[in-house]
């Protein structure tokens, strides 16, 4: 359990210095299990701050989108500090913009949580449907989660719930943080890509038909992408009519060639918070593509993404020992 007293205090110390705009972290929500972001520009405001295994949502989008809007006409640049709660994938994504110089390392306060792993919320209203009121979430040290529904409590073990991509998460402590609510928690050993092992030894023509079914199904949204931290590019090449790189049309074509893109774009950059796929309105297994990039960039060029500020990007360093197997 997350000491919410703690929190508050830490968010309220943070929110009252001049240097500082405003703090961003979760806030209950009105409507079923959607825990919302809350933006605090005073002490009192944050006193609606929260912390549970619903919060699964990555703030990290809301540096980008909020600080780095056109100003307008005379209009000043407030370079006030964001204060922002992160978990440790969060974090990760944090560090990736930093040293992408989305953001500088001086223009946050970061408060960590280390994190013991958050529930998928297709799974809990698949579990729980047509659930309008707000719904209030315990983790227990038993492995279990304790809801408080309509005025009845439920037991329900954590694997039930659990996201995928936390059964697998190698990060659950913030990589960068500046106050930390709680205890680190212990790393054991991880399913390293097991999920994926059974698709990569799928022959060609299998693979290509799985991946066409759930392609077909793409309605071009692109929730996936603004839901990604690390989507931020002003404008994306899936909007761009000159040059015009995929066609707007949604047929299995055009909707192979976003998602593939989208998926490389993200190689050496994405940081596992499932994001992407949480938002899919047709249930694409997109982490199993971010996965199968990140698996490829890890043995190739040992290289994991949102670790260290001071390190160089992915594609932003040169090294003459780097494999070159795939060059023909």
């Amino acid at each position: 359990m997350v000491d919410k007293e703690l929190l508050v205090k830490t968010a309220k110390k943070i929110v009252s210095r001049e240097d500082v705009k405003y703090v961003v972290g979760y806030k209950q929500g009105t409507y079923g299990f959607v825990i919302s972001p809350s933006f605090a520009y005073t002490p009192e405001d944050v006193d609606n701050f929260i912390y549970n295994p619903l919060c699964k949502k990555n703030l990290t989008v809301y540096p980008i989108l909020e600080e780095k809007l056109p100003l307008r006409r005379e209009e000043e640049e407030d370079k006030r500090k964001i204060g922002i709660v992160v978990k440790g994938c969060d974090s990760r994504a944090l560090v990736q913009i930093i040293q992408e110089k989305g953001l500088t390392r001086e223009d946050l306060v970061i408060i960590g949580i280390p994190c013991k792993g958050v529930i998928d919320l297709k799974k809990i209203e698949k579990r729980f449907p047509n659930q309008t009121e707000a719904v209030n979430v315990v983790e227990t040290d038993n492995a279990e989660y304790i809801l408080n529904i309509s005025g009845a409590v439920q037991h329900i073990p954590k694997e039930e719930l659990l996201s995928e991509v936390c059964k697998s998460c190698e990060y659950p402590n913030p990589t960068i943080y500046d106050f930390l609510i709680g205890e680190k928690i212990e790393v054991g050993e991880v399913p390293e890509y097991s999920g994926l092992k059974n698709l990569d030894e799928t022959p060609l023509e299998d693979r290509w038909a799985y991946w066409e079914k759930h392609f077909q199904n793409c309605i071009r949204c692109y929730a996936c992408r603004e839901a990604c931290p690390l989507c931020y590019c002003k404008t994306c090449m899936a909007d761009m009519l000159e040059p015009q790189w995929i066609r707007r049309s949604v047929n299995l074509s055009e909707n192979t060639a976003w998602n593939i893109m989208r998926a490389f774009h993200l190689a050496g950059r994405c940081i596992s918070c499932g994001e992407c796929e949480s938002v899919c309105p047709v249930n694409i297994p997109l982490m199993e593509l971010n996965k199968k990039l990140e698996k490829d960039v890890k043995e190739m060029f040992k290289y994991n993404a949102g670790l260290d500020t001071k390190e160089k990007t992915l594609f932003g360093t040169f090294n003459p020992d780097d494999p070159e197997e795939f060059i023909m």
